[in-house]
């Protein structure tokens, strides 16, 4: 047992439930409910234990020296988020300069309680022609769920009601936020 599968899963407490089919190179992660930066941290010990790049994005200014490396070592990719820029397109293009990109997203938008997800990332996997792997941090049991991976019809209204499903009884790590 490596060193960062024993603190995840002995010292923390957390499982793994599912995985990341590997001939899957490109796929928009929705990581729902997302209540803390806790997350971050176990989303990082999830990607490393099951050796699966997942990238994210951010704004470029943070890809500067001296943490631009960093970034980027984590799987950051910049993206420009001036005003005018097509967001929806902007993220395509980076998924169709990779060779591999699996990227992590909260439709939800904040850390905060929300009743309706944003809609962005469905249209960035419609766009790039990708699945949606659906991704739960469940604080209350200690698992990180891996869905099977979700492809979109077009008809949003009934693929967010399949992808909500399978949140259903999922606790953050803000209880009330969930």
């Amino acid at each position: 047992m490596g060193l960062t599968k024993f603190i995840f899963e002995k010292l923390m407490g957390w499982k793994i439930e599912g995985s990341f089919d590997p001939s899957i190179k490109k796929a928009v992660v929705i990581v729902v409910p997302h209540t803390s930066w806790h997350d971050f941290y176990i989303g990082a010990f999830t990607r490393k234990i099951l050796k699966t790049e997942i990238n994210y994005i951010a704004k470029k200014e943070l890809f500067k020296w001296p943490f631009g490396w960093y970034f980027r070592w984590m799987g950051g990719a910049p993206l420009d988020r001036s005003p005018g820029q097509n967001q929806v397109e902007a993220i395509t293009e980076i998924f169709n300069k990779k060779e591999e990109f699996r990227l992590a997203l909260s439709p939800e938008g904040t850390r905060k309680k929300v009743t309706v997800w944003k809609t962005g990332y469905y249209y960035i996997a419609l766009a790039a022609n990708v699945p949606i792997i659906a991704v739960a941090f469940d604080y209350l049991t200690k698992k990180v769920i891996i869905n099977e991976p979700f492809y979109p019809t077009g008809n949003i209204d009934e693929d967010t009601l399949k992808l909500r499903s399978f949140y259903r009884g999922i606790v953050g790590k803000k209880a009330e936020y969930s």
